[in-house]
């Protein structure tokens, strides 16, 4: 008896638990929502690949201190800018975040944008965020 509550409890635990990079992800938007760049950046390895449009149709290599001087950038133009997370998948080392960011650069310029992004980790870092929106 004891042996069938012990395998039930454990996977109950494997089933109702999100993972570790599911975790991540999502303290990650948070620390994007609250502009703390380098917070943003502390989840993604010292040389993380991006693919973005705002780079290019390829794969570039940044550093921390670039990924977060992106961000800082972008919090200039539009100084209110969200991202509001609406579906998180977990699929073995990735994780894929559908989200809308949203903000205004102070005047008449305002955004809504669907954007979906796919996170590689490895040892609990990103080592890939390839994201993918229509410019």
């Amino acid at each position: 008896m004891r042996r069938v509550f012990f395998i039930s409890c454990m996977l109950l635990l494997a089933c109702s638990g999100k993972s570790h990079n599911e975790q991540s992800a999502r303290a990650m938007f948070d620390e994007f929502n609250h502009h703390n760049w380098k917070g943003v950046a502390s989840y993604y390895t010292e040389q993380a690949e991006f693919l973005d449009p705002a780079f290019g149709t390829d794969y570039v290599t940044r550093s921390r201190e670039q990924t977060a001087s992106k961000y800082a950038e972008m919090e200039k133009m539009f100084p209110n800018i969200v991202d509001d997370v609406r579906s998180i998948y977990a699929v073995d080392d990735k994780i894929i975040v559908e989200f809308v960011s949203s903000g205004s650069s102070g005047d008449s310029i305002k955004f809504k944008l669907p954007i979906c992004t796919i996170l590689t980790f490895k040892d609990g870092l990103i080592t890939r965020d390839a994201t993918y929106y229509d410019q």
